[in-house]
């Protein structure tokens, strides 16, 4: 398996995700220039991006910035999503790229993700546990190692790393549910 290949089967999605100066379509369509409008807006929308798009002068065509400067961080992640959307990898790697959304937007792209994802396999790097909890799988980890493999209740049983890091992030009830 070459490099190519590899990278070519991964869409990644950093905390800290470049656009590049362009359009939102140019910047979208990297990676697989010959989507279509509506490949582009239902990605759009999946990544909860459609919106702030379509006010932007242009939609489509609004100018983006080197670097995206010209958009909150919030959208630039959005921005990054769609794009690794766009191209339907086999493997989504989202490093840590849902921390700029508030609670409810990453809880609805999570919510929307799920039907367009369910082909391909989908990490997740977070330390919000919001965004993993519902995850097939969770690996804990502290100072590099690994403390904790599971779903989100076997490791509330197991694993007391993992019960820190939920119980100074959730009510007791949001744990529960």
């Amino acid at each position: 398996l070459s490099t190519n290949t590899l990278w070519q089967n991964i869409g990644l999605v950093p905390q800290r995700p470049y656009l590049f100066s362009g359009s939102v379509e140019s910047n979208l369509r990297y990676g697989k220039p010959d989507a279509t409008d509506d490949e582009l807006w239902k990605a759009l929308e999946v990544a909860q991006a459609a919106d702030f798009v379509r006010a932007m002068p242009g939609g489509l065509t609004a100018r983006i910035t080197q670097g995206g400067s010209n958009v909150s961080g919030g959208q630039r992640q959005r921005l990054a999503i769609a794009r690794a959307l766009v191209r339907k990898p086999a493997v989504y790697l989202f490093d840590d790229s849902l921390s700029a959304l508030d609670t409810a937007t990453d809880a609805r792209l999570r919510a929307a993700l799920v039907p367009h994802t369910r082909d391909a396999a989908v990490l997740i790097v977070s330390q919000r546990v919001t965004s993993i909890r519902n995850a097939d799988q969770i690996m804990v980890l502290e100072d590099g190692e690994q403390v904790g493999l599971g779903t989100h209740s076997a490791l509330m049983q197991s694993c007391p790393t993992y019960v820190e890091i939920v119980q100074s992030q959730l009510t007791e009830s949001e744990a529960l549910a």
